[in-house]
């Protein structure tokens, strides 16, 4: 047998163990590579610590902080767990936090010729006020606590030429929130919705509203590309001005009783 002819079979052979090393790196690269990208794409005030499992199946304690630099951190209590299962357009994202959701929920992410869309199943969850805390600024001042409720229905967000479109709504309800600002606790109970079209919008309304509470706390706005622009007031209810003073001049610009609230 010449040198010719065996050549070829060791240059198959080691084509063929690079390719199976690829694609076992592929369907068993470690859980901590993808807690890597995270903290990476929300310059680390979104982590994912004590990653296990792999990439496409795994979990990890969700914490927040206030970026590298940031001393605040705040972790939720028990794990997140998560599912990423392989399209040929897209990919099926299935997640759930022990503490905080009955149900598991699910994104869609399909890609199409420059263009993207994303898909949320319809869900309710329920999230500790005091999360928010490990972000910094303004919550490690305010040190809200309470319980945050989130609804989506008919959430969708397509991206086509640079442009997003959102479609259905997401729905959050702030309830029976405090603050160690207020010497009156709770403040209240809020509703935050941001809706868009059934069509479509590139421009979903951002409403705010009061449910319940001394603190009386209203606004819209709209978000335009990334930006929310928001404008709104906070005020206290009569009787409760000496509690909220304090609040009241953190949230926004005096003008009298009022604070006003300007965002974008």
């Amino acid at each position: 047998m010449s040198a010719r002819s065996v050549r070829p079979t060791w240059a198959h052979a080691l084509w063929g163990a690079l390719l199976g090393l690829g694609l076992a790196l592929l369907l068993w690269a470690p859980a901590r590579w993808l807690a890597w990208g995270i903290a990476q794409a929300s310059q680390g005030q979104v982590q994912w610590r004590d990653a296990r499992g792999t990439v496409w199946s795994g979990s990890a304690q969700l914490v927040l902080t206030g970026g590298s630099a940031s001393r605040d951190a705040q972790a939720l209590p028990g794990r997140l767990q998560w599912t990423l299962t392989p399209r040929w357009t897209g990919l099926d994202i299935r997640w759930l936090a022990d503490c905080c959701m009955t149900d598991a929920a699910q994104l869609q992410v399909r890609a199409g010729w420059s263009t993207w869309q994303v898909q949320a199943s319809d869900h309710t969850s329920t999230w500790p006020a005091a999360l928010l805390t490990g972000l910094g600024a303004p919550w490690n001042t305010l040190q809200p606590d309470g319980q945050l409720q989130l609804h989506t229905q008919a959430l969708q967000l397509d991206w086509a030429q640079g442009r997003m479109q959102l479609k259905g709504q997401a729905q959050l309800q702030l309830n029976n929130l405090s603050t160690r600002l207020s010497s009156g606790q709770p403040i209240g109970s809020y509703l935050l919705m941001l809706r868009g079209d059934p069509e479509g919008t590139p421009t979903p309304s951002v409403q705010l509203s009061t449910q319940e509470g001394p603190l009386l706390l209203s606004g819209e706005g709209q978000w335009v590309g990334a930006r929310l622009r928001f404008k709104g007031e906070a005020s206290a209810q009569e009787g409760h001005a000496p509690a909220l003073n304090n609040l009241l001049n953190i949230l926004g610009r005096r003008e009298g009783a009022r604070s006003l609230i300007s965002l974008g």
